[in-house]
């Protein structure tokens, strides 16, 4: 496994050498690599290894955050608890859950804390459902003894508006009150410090327990309902897992993608964020810090490719609700990416006070590259549809026109410049990646309509951009796809070409792996593209890229290579399982918002087409592929069907109706 600088200095998992509490606490960041996620499908929580909460929303993950010390070392905020001493620290998910577990062991004994965000399905919802969920706005956190004596600082120090204001706290018999609504409900006794926050400090000796409850709002939650809430989520987790599909050699890695990427999906609309952070750097030090809470739209084929080949039809229906309602909210203009209730403006500024995670500024708030012309975007709504379809669903005629407009914009735009698939923030020029996603919009719309005017007018247009496309798309040179007509630069995307069907020659294709693995690699990472975009400082390998290198290999049928590189990649994920969006080849550091989406999301798609031995199945569309590795013509609701007549529904011991999880068809 790749080793951030403090991961050599602390060893890895269980043996990793001792710190010092103090130094844990004033360290002014912690590596990205030593964070998990835990939430509710509403909002998120980043934990560091060290005891630490240093991002959490509540309700939204574009909402202003409680804890943010993420993205400010003094003025952020978190919500800590830390041996007083020196001490081991190793975390893990409990099996099947996003439930975290964190062992503290020290020259006195250790202590275990248990984080999580309660999770169940809201009143009203069908016995099976697993989308229409309620959330607490709550983390919880269970200390507990588990041999000798340990003593432990907790400290409690919310801020709001992104650290710009603290609350006023007033300590109580049962936790800590604060002035913005904030509040912590604890079985240990607290005072307000006189510098800053709330401070507990305890011993705990084995069998000691104490729990910990942060809530938006003020509610009784006894420690019975405690126990109630966790053996809910436990379940929840559980179940939901049990449904995944995937039963490869890399089971591990996808259950754990999978958990993330249901973390990161938005309930109320089903939304999936591309990440549930803002502003972590693509560079320390740089400015290439962007915004990632909103939903991307390119994310869409691939986000339901993922979930049908895992099984997973509710989340999947719930996507596409809320891709449609994106759509027709700026229709007849198309986005590339919306907020996570479909919200089009998503205006972007920069958060001042906040100096960055690393001292990496500016933090920015909102997307400015939310209204960029991106033409890749429509080929991939429209590929959204026919998978969909392939799938077994039906697409009503208020969709099917939907394509159809989408088709004809793609037939009077493609010959424009646009800002490409990597959102360059410079003048538009005529990506090639852009002119096959146009190309695929056409081709995909011609197989869905029935109208033989249209199949004739969309093919033409899809011949005119193939023909353009291998006039100047090609350098004559080597024999490679270009990132843009009439250049000589590279852009690690054409790895997805043969991917979409497009009709590119074996030969154009083997010479641009070469060319990427030449100028772009750093062992099995990808940079996305080496010219100057106008930022300053260089990017990391991006993630996504290097799992397409895994996926163009095996189309080549270079299998061995192929494996080669994802067991490396496998490896590059920290000790959770989880990725950010970028990583530092030199050093293994994580870089980017974290965890990734797209990451996880690549990862899914990797480890589904080594399920495929043919290079008939391996070469066909992704519509093609997830259409036989589901197992028939079969769509998501027959799928599901077939689970609830084998009996595999669960039960449910929990008391609390409201909480109860569930699945939808």
């Amino acid at each position: 496994m790749n080793r951030t600088a403090s991961d050599a200095v602390r060893g890895d998992g269980p043996s990793r050498g001792e710190i010092s509490a103090t130094a844990a606490r004033e360290a002014p960041y912690v590596p990205l690599r030593d964070y998990a996620m835990i939430g509710d499908c509403h909002g998120a929580a980043l934990v560091s290894r060290f005891g630490s909460i240093d991002w959490c929303t509540f309700g939204r993950f574009d909402g202003s955050p409680v804890f943010c010390r993420l993205l400010d070392a003094t003025r952020g905020g978190s919500f800590a608890i830390q041996p007083r001493g020196a001490f081991r620290a190793a975390s893990r998910y409990l099996p099947a859950t996003n439930i975290l577990e964190t062992t503290f062991h020290t020259t006195g004994g250790a202590v275990r804390i248990t984080d999580f965000m309660p999770v169940g399905r809201r009143k009203g919802a069908g016995m099976h459902d697993y989308v229409t969920l309620d959330n607490r706005d709550a983390v919880v956190r269970i200390i507990e003894g588990v041999e000798g004596r340990v003593p432990l600082r907790v400290t409690f120090d919310p801020t709001t508006d992104y650290g710009a204001h603290r609350p006023t706290l007033a300590a109580m018999e049962s936790g800590v009150t604060s002035s913005d609504g904030t509040q912590l409900r604890a079985t240990i006794p607290f005072r307000v410090a006189v510098s800053r926050g709330a401070v507990s400090e305890i011993e705990l000796a084995a069998g000691d327990r104490h729990e910990l409850i942060v809530h938006a709002a003020m509610t009784a939650t006894p420690r019975e309902d405690v126990e109630d809430l966790f053996r809910t989520t436990s379940e929840f987790w559980k179940e939901w897992c049990s449904y995944i599909r995937y039963s490869g050699p890399h089971r591990d890695a996808v259950v754990r993608s999978a958990l993330a990427l249901k973390l990161m999906t938005y309930a109320p609309s089903g939304a999936l964020v591309a990440a549930p952070t803002t502003s972590l750097p693509e560079v320390i030090g740089g400015d290439r810090n962007w915004d990632y809470r909103y939903c991307w739209l390119r994310d869409s084929s691939l986000t339901l490719y993922a979930l049908s080949v895992l099984g997973f039809s509710g989340e999947a229906a719930r996507f596409r609700d809320f891709l449609l309602r994106a759509c027709h909210a700026t229709y007849p203009r198309l986005q590339i990416m919306y907020g996570i209730d479909a919200e089009p403006e998503l205006p972007e500024r920069t958060l001042e006070h906040l100096e960055g995670y690393e001292r990496s500024r500016p933090v920015r708030i909102g997307n400015g590259a939310h209204d960029q012309k991106q033409h890749d975007v429509v080929g991939e709504v429209v590929a959204w549809a026919y998978l969909y379809k392939q799938l077994g669903a039906h697409l009503g005629s208020n969709t099917k026109a939907f394509v159809a407009e989408l088709a004809d914009r793609a037939a009077e735009e493609w010959e424009e410049p646009d800002s490409g698939l990597w959102e360059a923030r410079g003048e538009p020029k005529h990506y090639v990646y852009s002119k096959v996603m146009s190309w695929v919009a056409l081709n995909r719309a011609a197989t869905l309509s029935r109208s033989l005017r249209k199949k004739r007018q969309w093919r033409s247009v899809s011949k005119e951009i193939q023909a353009r496309i291998e006039r100047e798309g090609i350098d004559p040179v080597t024999g490679s796809l270009r990132a843009v007509f009439g250049e000589d630069d590279l852009d690690a995307a054409l790895l997805r070409v043969p991917f979409t069907g497009f009709p590119l020659e074996r030969a154009t294709f083997e010479a641009t792996v070469r060319r990427v693995v030449s100028e772009l690699a750093v062992g099995p990472y990808i940079r996305r593209y080496a010219t100057s975009d106008g930022l300053r400082g260089h990017e990391g390998a991006f993630l996504l890229c290097s799992f397409w290198l895994v996926d163009a290999l095996l189309w080549l049928g270079r299998r061995d290579e192929a494996k080669q590189n994802f067991t490396q990649l496998l490896d590059s994920s920290n000790d959770l399982g989880l990725y950010s969006e970028q990583i530092d080849p030199a050093t293994g550091a994580f870089l980017g918002n974290f965890p990734q989406a797209f990451t996880h999301l690549g990862l899914i798609h990797s480890a589904s087409l080594f399920e495929l031995r043919d290079d008939a199945a391996i070469h066909a569309t992704d519509a093609e592929r997830a259409k036989r590795l589901v197992g028939s013509t079969a769509g998501p609701l027959a799928i599901w069907n077939a689970f609830r007549q084998s009996g595999r529904i669960g039960r449910f011991r929990s008391s609390r109706a409201s909480m109860m999880p569930g699945r939808s068809a």
